[in-house]
């Protein structure tokens, strides 16, 4: 694994896990959740990364400012796009660049998608992809939000093909908001029937498969 710090706060790193027998190996990127907050950090990605090299991709896994550890918007945003500029490595094919998130991280990873020209696909697992229909997003942007900007509902179409993947037992995140943006972007839509919010980030489960197969599949692989 190798660290890749893109800025000058400590939280402005990802970790970068290349396959041995892969070369040049596409990317997914793996944005956490955790609702934009600093309490929760790339630790949540590391498993989800081991999974996705032992199917033979790079995992890229990035960590961010969060809430309450200089983050906000749009800086929260802006280190998501740092970390891909960073991106540059023999050992990669980056022509082939999927962005995978959970949470805060799907819309992270959407958002990306429209913003960054580097990002050829991207997964939402349980995805906030309409910030103004979820409270929590208030939080995030603030006393004056500016979803034209921030909410990836707003940004469709967002030009890569998008895989949101929703189990229709979630109550953090609820399914509406990956129903809400299938139906603005007519993206692939993948319900879960009785899977849970964490259940997609969880290696043991058919919910991570469905979402690892998605990746892998966008990744050409």
């Amino acid at each position: 694994m190798d660290r890749i710090v893109y800025g000058d706060h400590p939280s402005q790193f990802a970790e970068l896990t290349v396959p041995a027998d892969t070369a040049p190996a596409p990317v997914v990127v793996v944005i956490h959740g955790g609702f934009w907050m600093q309490h929760y950090d790339l630790s949540l990605g590391r498993p989800l990364a081991e999974d996705l090299v032992s199917h033979g991709v790079a995992a890229y896994n990035v960590e961010y400012r969060r809430l309450g550890g200089g983050g906000g918007w749009p800086t929260t945003g802006a280190d998501v796009l740092a970390a891909l500029d960073a991106l540059d490595d023999p050992r990669l094919d980056l022509t082939r660049v999927v962005t995978l998130g959970h949470s805060a991280g799907g819309h992270l990873a959407v958002w990306a998608a429209a913003r960054h020209d580097r990002v050829t696909g991207a997964v939402s697992q349980a995805g906030v992809l309409d910030l103004a229909a979820h409270p929590r997003s208030a939080r995030l942007l603030g006393p004056d939000p500016d979803y034209a900007d921030a909410s990836p509902v707003e940004l469709v179409p967002v030009g890569v093909p998008v895989v949101c993947v929703h189990g229709d037992a979630d109550a953090d995140v609820p399914v509406s908001q990956s129903e809400a943006f299938h139906a603005a972007s007519g993206c692939e839509f993948v319900r879960l029937a009785g899977v849970g919010h964490m259940d997609l980030v969880d290696v043991r489960t058919g919910a991570w498969k469905a979402c690892r197969e998605a990746a892998l599949r966008l990744a050409g692989q």
